[in-house]
């Protein structure tokens, strides 16, 4: 089709709401059948373009709310049949080596083990994983060739990219992650993907073939 719908879903390792989010994409992409772009963009550098902060910072001190925040989650993980999620227990973790990594897998053509291995390690079985060495024990605990995709991570034209992913990421609106675009529609927020899903199929009838 030469006017396909673009969906994306621009991330951060360091998200567990992303993770969240992630979990329920593929359900989206069979009723659909959209494929959702996945992108990296940095949410450290997200928070200081846009003087944003994360909800473990802009809800401490604040009597309830964190708590409804929780239930929430839990409500999330039962509708959504999430049962492998635990916390990381050195959140907030600097994603920076994690996210100049997912640019090179991308580069590379191998995002899809390194994705997987990324979320697992951070949100499964979840390790702190902006230390250097706990990080490639455990993508190569995954039968990732992280040493290469380390490697490949330092050039400048993957710096660059998820410098460019990030700066056109706010540009076009996001002040967090999970951010998704259908295309040039803008929704934030795991609790937003019944709009995205209905986003979707709003637009792929607008674009189907009119009858004669």
């Amino acid at each position: 089709m030469p006017d396909s719908l673009k969906v994306e879903f621009l991330f951060d390792f360091g998200s567990p709401n992303a993770y969240l989010a992630e979990r329920v994409i593929p359900s989206i992409e069979r009723r659909t059948g959209v494929k959702f772009q996945y992108v990296p963009i940095l949410l450290g550098g997200i928070f200081k373009a846009t003087g944003n902060m994360s909800p473990f910072e802009s809800l401490r001190g604040i009597k309830n709310k964190p708590e409804y925040n929780t239930l929430e989650m839990k409500r999330f993980f039962q509708r959504h049949n999430i049962t492998n999620f635990q916390q990381n227990p050195f959140f907030p973790v600097n994603t920076l080596m994690l996210m100049r990594g997912a640019v090179a897998a991308q580069l590379e053509g191998v995002f899809e083990p390194y994705f997987r291995a990324g979320y697992h390690h951070m949100w499964e079985n979840p390790k702190k994983m902006d230390d250097v060495e706990t990080f490639r024990a455990a993508f190569k605990s995954s039968g990732v060739d992280i040493d290469r995709l380390m490697e490949r991570a330092q050039h400048d034209d993957v710096k660059k990219r998820l410098a460019d992913l990030t700066a056109d990421a706010v540009n076009r609106g996001a002040f967090g992650s999970p951010t998704f675009f259908v295309g040039k529609e803008m929704f934030f927020g795991k609790d937003q993907l019944r709009d995205v899903e209905e986003s979707i199929l709003e637009q792929m009838q607008k674009r189907a073939p009119q009858p004669v």
